[in-house]
């Protein structure tokens, strides 16, 4: 009988003491200093003000913009690398991590308010549409005029890309006649190797322009074709190479270094020490190296470049590089942005963490570069050195951190010999537009061109070139340039040569002629003999 009775009450009595607990919690809510009774947290100062704005100001305010404001505020008090990407601004922002785009496959320049096709992608839509050099865009669509237009690049841009097999209609002009084209949009690779091709019978080089998805798949592609060639040394050139994905950049630099040599390690007050080593046999432990590097090089470059220069294994040529040491993760945010938040920093193998210093203001941070021209930083190498701590590398060779990877050979900006009169030329791109036309309209005479270094000897500008040119930077580009002297001449003729290269070979052919007056890319060929 009592078993029946506990059965029946003991139900009730624990209902009546979880009610008196909760009566009792409540009552001393206020005396603790614990949260809201089954509730969250306290606000924050800045949920309290966000919050105000968005009921009481006198003005409406977009939600999406106080948000961005409140975000881009609170970021630009950290680090100048931690930043909002907006929702629309997104795709672009991750398109240089990408080894393939969305398209037509065009090259192309606006001018005198009209789109010049440049470069027809091989193998690409326009291609495959019959779409050529030298046409010009007059109608998108039908209903788009373009022509006779004052767009901007990213709008005409925005207007022929597009998701993979959606098509568009362009109407085009050819040798007076309209021409109408429907182009099937697709997806085809952007190439990460600038160019790739064999210096001497021994020397190869490499010119890397990203670090993406696809860079150490292209990297190892270029190199088992240089190889084949006899390659016994390499200039790799990360000039300009802003950086991208560490992951590829440490694969690239096992394929250099032997063991289990450290490459890179990360760590954060959030994230414990990671190593990055060596894990196989590299495809180039043993020949001689080269890199090039230069004010522009950043982040996983000089990861590439740091590991190298750390354990004695190329020799670095050119210019301090940026000073990017510290590793962005991206966040996605329920509104469709992200935030790219700095989550450590990176060390090279002796320890090194070559990040410049930053402070608060970011403007200063931005600015940096400018004044190392300005202070001949990029000019004279005895204040090109870093002010950081000093290390050693097996060898006894002093590196520094804080402020870049600098190089073991400098290699001053050419600024000297490039006079007022000639950078006129480049005030409105009078120089590659002078080429385009030159191109077609002798375009007969340079298709019997098989190859970029035959430019040399069949294109040699003279007095005819010289004057067709100043004439067209004055009645093209409303810009006045004086009668050339015999130096500017040589220059203007090597670089004619060169931006004939490239509108004819693209980057490859603009490398392999370039090359030949690149004062970094001479010194590189004299060490390594």
């Amino acid at each position: 009988m009592g078993s029946k009775k506990l059965q029946v009450w003991l139900p009730v009595l624990f209902a009546v003491m979880i009610v008196l607990g909760m009566l009792i919690g409540y009552q001393l809510r206020e005396e603790t200093t614990g949260g809201k009774f089954l509730g969250f947290s306290k606000r924050t100062s800045l949920q309290e003000v966000v919050d105000l704005v968005k009921s009481r100001y006198v003005d409406k305010v977009a939600s999406d913009s106080i948000n961005q404001l409140a975000v881009n505020q609170l970021l630009s008090h950290l680090d100048p690398h931690s930043v909002l990407i907006p929702s629309e601004q997104l795709t672009a922002a991750d398109e240089h991590l990408q080894d393939n785009i969305k398209g037509i496959g065009i090259e192309f320049q606006v001018f005198e308010d009209t789109v010049n096709v440049m470069n027809v992608i091989k193998t690409g839509p326009s291609e495959k549409a019959g779409i050529e050099v030298g046409d010009k865009f007059v109608a998108i669509n039908d209903s788009i005029q373009i022509a006779g237009k004052y767009l901007k690049v990213e709008k005409v841009r925005s207007l022929l890309k597009g998701e993979a097999g959606t098509k568009v209609k362009i109407k085009i002009v050819r040798s007076g006649k309209l021409i109408d084209k429907i182009v099937e949009r697709a997806s085809f690779p952007v190439p990460i190797i600038d160019v790739s091709y064999m210096l001497d019978k021994e020397t190869g080089f490499i010119r890397i322009n990203r670090f993406a998805d696809r860079s150490y798949e292209a990297f190892m592609e270029s190199m088992g074709v240089l190889k084949k060639n006899g390659m016994q040394k390499l200039i790799l050139d990360l000039r300009g190479n802003g950086g991208g994905l560490l992951k590829e950049a440490i694969a690239i630099s096992d394929e250099f270094l032997s063991g289990d040599k450290l490459i890179v390690y990360t760590e954060g007050d959030h994230q414990s020490r990671m190593d990055n080593r060596c894990r196989r046999d590299g495809i180039f432990e043993t020949g001689k190296l080269v890199v090039l590097v230069d004010e522009s090089s950043a982040s996983a470059s000089e990861v590439l470049a740091g590991a190298l220069q750390d354990w004695d294994r190329a020799t670095i040529i050119g210019r301090r590089t940026f000073g990017k040491g510290l590793v962005q993760q991206q966040f996605q945010l329920s509104d469709g942005s992200a935030v790219r938040l700095t989550i450590a920093r990176y060390y090279t193998p002796l320890g090194r963490n070559i990040q410049k210093p930053y402070g608060k203001d970011h403007q200063e941070y931005s600015e940096e570069l400018l004044n190392r021209f300005h202070n001949g930083s990029m000019i004279k190498e005895d204040t090109s050195k870093p002010k950081g701590k000093a290390f050693k590398t097996p060898s006894g060779k002093l590196v520094y951190d804080g402020g870049g990877i600098t190089p073991d050979i400098f290699i001053p900006l050419d600024t000297v010999n490039i006079s007022e009169n000639v950078l006129r030329l480049y005030y409105r791109n009078s120089l590659s537009n002078f080429v385009y036309r030159y191109y077609l309209q002798n375009r007969a005479k340079f298709d019997q061109i098989s190859k970029p270094e035959n430019i040399l000897t069949d294109f040699q500008p003279g007095d005819k070139e010289f004057t067709a040119l100043r004439e067209f930077s004055l009645t093209h580009d409303g810009v006045i340039v004086n009668p050339f002297t015999d130096k500017e001449k040589i220059q203007i003729s090597q670089r004619l040569q060169t931006y004939m290269a490239k509108q004819i070979w693209r980057m490859e052919g603009y490398f392999e002629i370039a090359n030949r007056y690149d004062a970094a890319v001479q010194k590189a060929l004299s060490s390594l003999k």
